[in-house]
């Protein structure tokens, strides 16, 4: 009777802590009108049909845009670790394309190091919605890596949602530098 009374209670306990919200479950639009390449390489491989081996998923281009005429790219450098999105939205924007490249190589070089991506919102929403849409935005940043051919022990992606902001005030400058996903080299 003791057990019963005890696995009840534990049970309750479990209960009692969940969420009704769950992560992988809150929607996320994208609301910035453009449809980057970026985003259709985060799209997982399909068929249109049954048999067919053809992917939808976009190529990358790894050599287009990464140089100046000096040979270096200031996005590209090796201290560019910060990939802003735009309101709502988890869409990697061409512009940081060139910062996902130049870590990608880096991190295939060298094996043996780890990356943290943290994902971060601006204030607006609710606790849970901006934890779930900070996750989408370090997730991402994590995709696109893998499918350039880095090793997903060598990624960690978290979300820290409204909690650790870049900018305080509720401006839209202020926002925008909130609304991002940092590369961390642990």
């Amino acid at each position: 009777m003791y057990k019963w009374t005890l696995i009840l209670a534990l049970a309750g306990t479990i209960a009692a802590c969940s969420s009704p919200v769950k992560l992988n479950e809150v929607s996320v639009e994208d609301k910035s009108g453009q449809a980057s390449v970026a985003m259709k390489t985060l799209t997982p491989a399909t068929s249109a049909a049954a048999g067919d081996n053809k992917s939808n998923v976009a190529t990358l281009d790894t050599t287009a845009g990464t140089k100046s005429a000096t040979g270096t790219d200031a996005l590209a450098s090796a201290n560019a670790r910060t990939i802003y999105f735009e309101f709502d939205s988890f869409a990697i924007r061409p512009e940081y394309q060139a910062i996902i490249e130049t870590h990608a190589r880096n991190l295939k070089a060298n094996k043996n190091q780890r990356i943290s991506i943290d994902g971060h919102t601006d204030e607006r929403g609710g606790r849970e919605y901006n934890l779930a849409l900070g996750q989408k935005r370090a997730d991402a940043v994590r995709r696109a890596l893998s499918l350039l051919g880095v090793a997903d022990a060598q990624m960690e992606s978290v979300s820290f949602g409204k909690e650790k902001p870049a900018s305080t005030g509720d401006s839209e400058m202020a926002m925008e530098k909130n609304r991002r996903a940092e590369i961390l080299i642990r």
